[in-house]
């Protein structure tokens, strides 16, 4: 799993029939954008959880769903700037 920030919707009218109806957003993982499918609804801004691989797949209606990266929650609170508490001694 990875957490990633959603940036936009991505809008893509010719696709294939397993597609469906999912929606996609481009995430940003890092320096990195990623197309994930979004599996709960989340608005540009949010702070997601997302997985790859088979998990992607499964998460995202199927193990023969064409994803390897699916939105499966949104976090409630995430500061990635947040100072990292000192190891203890």
């Amino acid at each position: 799993m990875i957490i990633v920030k959603v940036i936009k919707p991505l809008v893509s009218t010719n696709r294939i029939p397993d597609f469906e109806h999912k929606h996609l957003q481009v995430v940003q993982d890092g320096s990195s954008k990623k197309v994930a499918v979004d599996a709960v609804g989340a608005k540009p801004g949010d702070w997601v959880i997302c997985v790859g691989s088979s998990a992607a797949r499964e998460a995202a209606g199927s193990k023969s769903y064409p994803s390897d990266l699916t939105i499966v929650g949104i976090i409630d609170h995430w500061d990635p700037d947040a100072p990292k508490p000192a190891a203890a001694s």
